[in-house]
């Protein structure tokens, strides 16, 4: 099912109530309470939620452990991960470096960032069934990003929007005070919503020496990983090196992946994906990162993303960015807040 790092289990344990057994929680999922914290020893996933799903139900206040979870994250409790957060230059930095390198702190999620006509969507995807446990810890690591974007952006950091696709708890008073704006349940996406501006931020600690050090330690923590990345990914990122000779159909991918294409759509569906959503998702991924960092022309552009002709690459990409790709590459390349921080 994949792993997830131990630091978020002892996180969780001491943001919850002192009135909870936080030692014998911890004990249940084989962590030491006190022990000296390693981001790098990994519990399976499955554990990890029903290890959050006693927390919360253990807790007076159980609806806010992952917003509680959340806020007491810093920089330094990440390990190479959370300085290499640090040292961006921008916030919009920091982002792209989730995107990279979660990998060495989970197996079950990855980050995207999507560019906007005004900011970007810092996406948490995340695989499996999506039980209270997954839930619980959609929150904490949405949380989590705000947290430690706080503490580095070098003015007050505030997203436009929270989004996340489970329904709404009972109450989500605490969910708006914490993140300061409007919270939308049962919505197409986990998300943050992050303007241009705030994007563009400075980071306090940003060095451009350090952050490239970090860079090259962190390709070769991910290098070293044995566990395969998520179908999700693998699917989107075989979707892209094919799209310059035409969209691949489900069976071309699947044999890639050494399966039939009914194996790959029951465990894609198993996971909450449809194949066609990761080929768009994969196209709309390529098209904005060839319209910010190269030159190649629009009709360039479609073709390279597996478009007949540049009129339904441009009604497709007004579809995923409300605006044409032509105003997408002057705002990204002259706009503000569009400096990526690398």
């Amino acid at each position: 099912m994949g792993t997830v790092t131990s630091l978020f289990a002892h996180k969780v344990a001491e943001a919850a109530d002192d009135s909870v057994d936080k030692a014998a929680l911890l004990r249940s999922v084989g962590l030491e309470r006190g022990a000296a914290i390693d981001p790098s020893v990994m519990l399976s996933a499955k554990d990890y939620y029903a290890f959050l799903e006693r927390v919360a139900q253990a807790d007076p206040q159980g609806i806010s452990v992952p917003l509680r979870t959340g806020a007491s994250m810093r920089c330094d409790n990440y390990g190479a991960f959370g300085l290499a957060w640090k040292s961006a230059t921008t916030l919009r930095g920091s982002y792209d470096r989730a995107e990279r390198y979660a990998r060495v702190l989970s197996s079950v999620s990855t980050y995207e960032v999507e560019s906007t006509a005004d900011g970007a969507y810092m996406h948490l995807h995340r695989s499996g069934e999506r039980s209270l446990g997954m839930r619980l810890s959609n929150e904490a690591t949405i949380a989590s990003i705000a947290a430690i974007s706080r503490e580095v952006a070098s003015e007050p950091f505030q997203p436009e929007s929270v989004y996340f696709k489970h329904p709404a708890p009972t109450t989500t008073e605490h969910h708006e005070a914490y993140f300061g704006c409007p919270v939308h349940f049962a919505a197409d996406r986990d998300a943050l919503l992050v303007s241009a501006d705030t994007l563009g931020l400075s980071n306090k600690l940003g060095d451009p020496g350090i952050s490239r050090f970090f860079d090259s330690h962190l390709v070769s923590k991910v290098a070293a990983l044995d566990d395969d990345p998520p179908l999700d990914r693998q699917v989107r990122e075989y979707v892209a090196t094919c799209l310059s000779e035409g969209v691949p159909t489900v069976s071309d991918v699947a044999s890639h992946l050494h399966m039939s294409a009914r194996t790959l759509q029951r465990r894609l569906a198993d996971q909450g994906w449809a194949f066609q959503k990761l080929v768009d998702d994969a196209r709309r991924q390529l098209a904005t990162h060839l319209l910010q960092r190269t030159s190649f022309s629009l009709i360039e552009v479609a073709f390279m993303t597996g478009f007949s002709g540049q009129s339904s690459f441009t009604r497709a990409f007004k579809r995923w960015a409300g605006q044409t790709p032509r105003s997408f590459r002057l705002k990204a390349q002259n706009g503000p807040g569009t400096s990526r921080g690398d």
